[in-house]
């Protein structure tokens, strides 16, 4: 015989709320409780998940504010930049826990509301199917109770009828005695129905009212019998199969929102400990080859980075200071400096002292248009020649790009190339032996450029696009962004993107990441004094929206610009 029940289902329990009488309402108080600590735990991890999510995302905020004002702060560099970029990159990872962990509280909250909902759809159509039962089971009793009672309404008649028929006095007060109802209303519908029995006694027409009220009497015995084998059918398949069905299935809205709501709390407990834990780890890693927050600080050496820098400023000022007193001066009062040697016609100066004549074409400080429409190329001469440069003398140099060249050379350096571009040997030892130099005059002339090379037109279309939180997102948004740049910037982007991307491949020997090379080309290709996002001056509000756009067009170089077939 098959069970109502499943093997797993409590049996014991099942039979014990059979047996009451409240079941019913007892399993439907039970699983209203039930739905409200459901909703309650729900509020509370959607809450949490608030907080967690805006504490990750303030933190992560911070973290590369604070790496991109250092970036563009006159600070110190050496050991304490290293340490500084890493505890940032510490935190970052940090912050980008919090708001996965909050992520995950926030799909748990919204599978605790679908479940609270399930079950209360589920409560409600058992409900509709017990009241329908209990129902059916009243209306079967209710016919019952009607058909017991046409059939004693005809039975005092013809208890009367016989009554009047032997002669003996009709008693009111012995019918209502016999009467399992209402005696005064059987009594009135006795009379009503059977009035003809005062009126005579007439013994033909007795016995002919006896046998009409006993063929009514034997139809209203029939229907009461089948009323009460009706109502018995409908009772015992009520108790004895619907019931327990019901039952049991308010039983399993109850166990399944106790069990999920259980399972949801269990597993946030469970996230709690795996954030503190990751937390712990990233700060100090189990791994003795990766250094922890506390290492990382450590490891800043004053001491180097002082000597180091101290070496650079000598270097870069010529160990004279020209704005202090001097260690000497002139032997006596009638001291005059040397006469330089006169060039005689006919006679070359020297290499390096040499002045470049001016063959009036500028490429400083011209619109990119006018250049490339001028020399009739697709990539200005000065950012091909530079980056040539650059990739044979320093893909390897420790910070190319981050670290800037003597100001003085640079403007030498400017000068010449403004004066003529195809003269100047960027091969020479002068050049080649400090990379820097050449480095900052590219991100000289691109800043100089009249419109930057994301133009003013698209500066607030592009920090919108980098904006875009989902990742997939954002390089489609730029990828359209970069489609919709005029051709020369276009074509110009492509070559520099290229360019960097070779810097990257790098990293290892240069350490120049995505994310410096987007530090250091953020707001020199956007230009300065651009209108940002705000419509004001754009500032350090709109810096980092300008690295990301960069760091994240570097990042798919391949995908935005190099076509199936191309080498990238």
């Amino acid at each position: 015989m098959a069970t109502l029940v499943e093997p797993s289902f409590d049996e014991n329990i099942l039979r014990a709320l059979c047996e009451t009488d409240c079941g019913v309402p007892l399993l439907m108080d039970r699983i209203k409780q039930s739905m409200v600590s459901c909703r309650e735990a729900a509020t509370f991890l959607k809450r949490r998940a608030g907080v967690e999510d805006e504490y990750g995302r303030a933190m992560q905020k911070l973290a590369r504010q604070a790496t991109n004002e250092y970036a563009t702060s006159e600070a110190k560099a050496g050991s304490f930049v290293n340490a500084w970029q890493s505890s940032m990159r510490t935190h970052e990872v940090m912050a980008d826990n919090r708001i996965k962990f909050a992520a995950r509280l926030n799909e748990m909250s919204e599978e605790l509301s679908n479940l609270a909902k399930e079950v209360e759809k589920s409560r409600k159509a058992t409900k509709d199917l017990a009241n329908r039962y209990e129902r059916a089971l009243q209306e079967a009793e209710s016919n019952l109770e009607k058909a017991k009672s046409r059939f004693d309404i005809t039975a005092e008649e013809l208890e009367r009828l016989l009554l009047q028929k032997e002669g003996e006095p009709f008693k009111d007060s012995a019918m209502q005695g016999r009467s399992p109802v209402n005696g005064k209303r059987v009594i009135g519908k006795a009379v009503a129905k059977g009035g003809m029995l005062l009126k005579g006694k007439n013994p033909q027409n007795l016995q002919r009212q006896e046998e009409e009220i006993r063929a009514r009497m034997s139809t209203a015995s029939d229907g009461y019998r089948k009323c009460v084998n009706d109502a018995q059918t409908v009772r015992q398949e009520y108790f004895n199969f619907q019931l327990p069905r019901i039952l049991r299935a308010f039983k399993e809205c109850v166990d399944e929102i106790d069990l999920g709501t259980q399972y949801h709390l269990a597993r946030y407990a469970f996230l709690c400990e795996s954030i503190v834990h990751s937390d712990a780890t990233i700060i100090t890693p189990p791994d003795e080859n990766s250094p922890g927050l506390k290492a990382t600080m450590e490891s800043i050496d004053n001491r180097t980075d002082f000597k180091t820098y101290m070496q650079a400023y000598i270097y870069a000022h010529g160990g004279t200071n020209t704005r202090g007193p001097r260690r000497t001066g002139p032997p006596d009062e009638g001291f005059l400096p040397p006469i330089p040697p006169m060039h005689h016609p006919g006679s070359s100066p020297g290499p390096s002292h040499a002045p470049i004549p001016d063959k009036g074409r500028p490429t400083f400080g011209v619109s990119l248009g006018d250049q490339m429409s001028r020399d009739d190329v697709d990539v200005p001469p000065i950012v091909t020649k530079c980056c040539e440069a650059i990739e044979k003398y320093g893909l390897d140099t420790q910070g190319v790009y981050r670290i800037g060249g003597t100001h003085s050379k640079v403007l030498k350096l400017k000068e010449r190339l403004d004066r003529d571009l195809d003269s100047v040997n960027l091969d020479a030892d002068e050049w080649s032996s400090d990379i820097s130099n050449v480095t900052s005059v590219l991100k000289l002339w691109l800043r100089e450029l009249p419109d930057p090379l994301f133009t003013s037109s698209q500066h607030a279309e592009f920090l919108e696009a980098a904006r875009n939180e989902n990742e997939r997102a954002r390089h489609i948004r730029l990828h359209e962004r970069v489609n919709a740049l005029p051709d020369p910037n276009y074509s110009t982007l492509k070559y520099l993107m290229g360019h960097l991307h070779k810097i990257v491949q790098h990293e290892a020997q240069n350490s120049m990441s995505v994310q410096n090379l987007a530090i250091v080309f953020g707001p020199t290709l956007f230009g300065q004094g651009q209108p940002g996002i705000n419509g004001q001056l754009n500032g350090m509000a709109d810096a980092s929206l300008q690295n990301k756009a960069v760091e994240t067009i570097l990042e798919h170089y391949t995908d935005i610009f190099v076509d199936e077939g191309e080498d990238p």
